[in-house]
């Protein structure tokens, strides 16, 4: 048994497919088959059921697969503790952004981060909040980004910076002339949302809810683009986050438009697992993307 043999395990049990694992562990599917059949020779226990199309796992299989997970995060922990001695800023580090969030920012701090810490090999990762904080709890982003929610407080997080939220209209609205808005002036309005999944949906929705607005729930959106793009098309009124918005204050048919009294906002922090040898590294990189969105968005 080797730690690779337990990565194939639970490859197979994340993707419940062989040749999906295969790619995943960048391996031929047959080697990955033969591996897992060694496993369960030399454990003496049968942990696939082989009898149907399906991918099952037996009990025994489920039990050695939840302890595998335990086994490869230490392996992780090692490895962090090895990186740290060789340098907190060198080596590969993989992280995970919300879609609300990565597109924007990384722009803005991809070309800073390369140019303070050189050697530092990055890793980006995409998705939504749940899929990230499960990653990160399993050991397989190192840190993740993201609007602070209640699923995230089991973990250490670093305040980067507070974004606020504008409101786009169309440019033809009545509004698209106002430079600021307050809140309750959306009393009795309805306003476009970002699908379910997303964090952002449920705190623009309660500013919104707050201010006596309410959700078009004839559509839901599935990227701040798509809400964009509808703004644009005259379909409705919605909240983006300021580092999605131009620096002018209209464009391709959308006017942005600073809400206030209060101003609607979200805090973006970094986050990561608690006792993580790294905690240098990461302390350094949330001071940099602090120190350099400070000249981006308002105090």
């Amino acid at each position: 048994m080797n730690i690779r043999d337990l990565e194939y395990l639970v490859a197979l049990s994340e993707h419940k497919h062989f040749r999906k694992a295969a790619e995943a562990c960048f391996v031929s599917q047959p080697t990955l088959s033969g591996q897992i059949r060694k496993l369960e020779e030399e454990l003496g226990v049968a942990l696939l059921e082989r009898t149907s199309r399906k991918v099952l796992f037996t009990d025994a299989g489920l039990a050695l697969v939840a302890q595998a997970q335990k086994v490869l995060l230490e392996v992780k922990v090692l490895t962090e503790l090895a990186s740290e001695q060789g340098g907190s800023m060198s080596g590969p580090l993989h992280i995970g952004f919300i879609p609300t969030v990565g597109p924007y920012l990384l722009p803005h701090i991809i070309p800073k981060i390369k140019a303070s810490f050189p050697e530092l090999e990055l890793f980006l990762h995409e998705a939504q909040t749940h899929q990230l904080v499960q990653q990160l709890e399993d050991g397989k982003l190192d840190c993740i980004i993201l609007a602070a929610v209640k699923e995230s407080e089991p973990f250490i997080e670093l305040p980067l910076y507070h974004e606020p939220m504008v409101l786009a209209v169309p440019e033809d609205h009545p509004w698209a002339d106002r430079q600021s808005l307050p809140m309750e002036e959306l009393h009795g309005h309805t306003l476009l949302m970002l699908g379910d999944g997303h964090c952002l949906r449920d705190q623009a929705m309660g500013f919104c809810f707050a201010a006596g607005a309410q959700e078009d729930g004839s559509f839901k959106a599935t990227s701040l683009e798509t809400l964009r793009n509808m703004v644009a098309a005259g379909s409705g009124i919605t909240l983006m986050p300021k580092l999605a918005t131009p620096k002018e204050q209209r464009r391709d048919g959308v006017c942005y438009i600073a809400a206030e009294d209060p101003v609607p906002s979200r805090l973006i922090t970094l986050a990561y697992r608690p006792g993580s040898p790294l905690k240098g590294r990461y302390e350094k990189l949330a001071a940099l993307i602090q120190d350099h969105l400070e000249a981006q968005l308002p105090a």
